[in-house]
């Protein structure tokens, strides 16, 4: 009979103490390793989601541009699968570089793009993610105009002074910033009106249903309220039907994202657009 390696007393005390816990740590480690394989073989990539005029449903005003690594079977794995259970390791900081580092390529690639993309406020004065953005100004100027990082609220609020002097920094290079996830957090209103940021990206929580949600409305109503007040753009996350386009339009955001306007893609209409010319 083939006999097991005895399963370590410690571990076997911690799975019968807190299973749960213990489950959720095990699932933890398994995330992180394929995040680290993915990213020693170069398996990063982001994929793009189109922000959209309320105003002219036509034009996108931005792209978000979304981190995405390849699983060891080469499946796409999204940011919401590891994201967080990386955010605070190494792993984080050098997932943080390589968005930035991918983000500024495809600036430098398409003059005319704007585009977004997510940063921890931990990532805040490493050295590798700033060597990125200095060299990626430097290759091309127009790009700090062009460029819009996206900090989540529950990470802004970690370091609040921190990121206020970052974000005076960054601005004197023309980069814009956005609140992002607004409202699934715990915001300090007097730690807000201390920041810098010129967008401020709704919670999807509100707006999945708001046409029919009369909660979510007078929240959203309230969010949009406080953007006004501090002079930032909206944008409402997770817009997926007619019905609640119609009824955030109604309200005055200035734009929305999510699946009714498009999806996250790898391959997005100016690559497209290269492919088609490439074909001639």
């Amino acid at each position: 009979m083939r006999k097991y390696p005895a399963f370590p007393r410690d571990l076997a005390a911690a799975a019968e103490a807190d299973p749960l816990s213990f489950a959720v740590a095990g699932r933890d480690r398994e995330t992180l390793a394929m995040v680290r394989r993915a990213i020693d073989r170069g398996d990063v990539l982001l994929a793009f989601q189109p922000i959209m005029q309320t105003a002219r449903p036509e034009f996108p005003a931005f792209y978000e541009g979304l981190i995405r690594v390849l699983d060891d079977t080469g499946r796409v794995i999204p940011s919401h699968d590891f994201f967080a259970a990386a955010e605070t390791t190494d792993l984080g900081r050098r997932l943080d570089c390589l968005a930035l580092d991918l983000g500024l390529q495809t600036l430098a690639e398409n003059p005319k793009l704007r585009l977004s993309v997510n940063m921890s406020a931990r990532s805040i004065g490493w050295p590798e993610w700033t060597r990125i953005l200095t060299r990626g100004l430097a290759r091309d100027p127009t790009a700090g105009e062009r460029l819009i990082l996206e900090i989540t609220e529950a990470s802004a609020m970690t370091m609040p002074e921190l990121v206020s002097v970052f974000m005076h920094e960054m601005h004197m290079k023309g980069i814009c910033f956005a609140i992002d996830d607004f409202g699934a957090g715990y915001t300090s209103l007097r730690y807000l009106r201390e920041f810098y940021f010129d967008i401020l990206k709704i919670s999807g929580q509100f707006i999945s249903g708001i046409a029919d949600n009369p909660d979510s409305q007078v929240l959203t109503r309230a969010l949009m309220s406080i953007a006004g007040h501090f002079e930032m753009f909206t944008v409402a996350e997770g817009v997926e039907t007619a019905e609640d386009a119609a009824w955030l339009a109604g309200q005055g955001v200035d734009c929305m994202q999510g699946y009714y306007f498009g999806a996250p893609t790898l391959t997005p209409p100016w690559s497209l657009a290269a492919a088609r010319q490439a074909e001639r």
